[in-house]
């Protein structure tokens, strides 16, 4: 923490204390700015139980990597669909373990700096659900709205011709709209 220089005393002993006041500034200011560094470059890659998935995901939870193994092929669209988000996810949720170690060692001696930083990190990557299958989190529900008409799902539903309108009896070669107007 930079403390607040000493005014009052001789003129010496001001000009003292506020060369040290802004040598603890300029020192913090490094300080965050190699927080800031280090931050950018966490990097964390998570593979899955499998293996057959790896993903590397920046401080910013971007994937920058992924690889899928060979054996993808034993696994469905859905099942390897799922094995990537989760694997995704159990990367980005060490992000914020990754950070918390940064801070500490750079600016640790700011708690609510450290903290803030920290549970915002916590806040946008949770830890991810259990991947034994159960769900911790409230129950989803599967909605549908049928219609009564609905022919069901892979179905094409019967084409519907817009209605005709009526043509005038009257076919005046002057007027190619009939004797109505064009909006009739």
């Amino acid at each position: 923490m930079v403390s607040q220089p000493q005014f009052g005393g001789d003129g010496y002993q001001t000009e003292q204390e506020v060369r040290r006041w802004a040598a603890d500034v300029e020192a913090k200011a490094q300080r965050y700015q190699q927080m800031q560094a280090e931050v950018a470059a966490v990097s964390v890659t998570e593979s899955s139980r499998d293996g057959v998935v790896r993903v590397t995901v920046d401080a910013t939870g971007a994937v920058t990597d992924l690889d899928i193994g060979d054996r993808h092929a034993e696994l469905s669209g859905a099942e390897l669909s799922r094995e990537v988000l989760t694997t995704m996810r159990r990367a980005q949720s060490r992000i914020t373990g990754s950070v918390a170690e940064v801070m500490e060692r750079t600016v640790g001696d700011d708690p609510q700096t450290v903290a803030a930083v920290v549970g915002s990190y916590r806040e946008r990557f949770p830890e991810p659900e259990p991947e034994d299958g159960r769900h911790t989190g409230s129950p989803v529900e599967e909605i549908s709205f049928d219609r009564p008409d609905d022919p069901g799902p892979g179905t094409q539903p019967p084409r519907r011709r817009p209605p005709r309108r009526p043509r005038p009896d009257d076919d005046d070669d002057d007027n190619p709209w009939g004797n109505g107007s064009i909006l009739s």
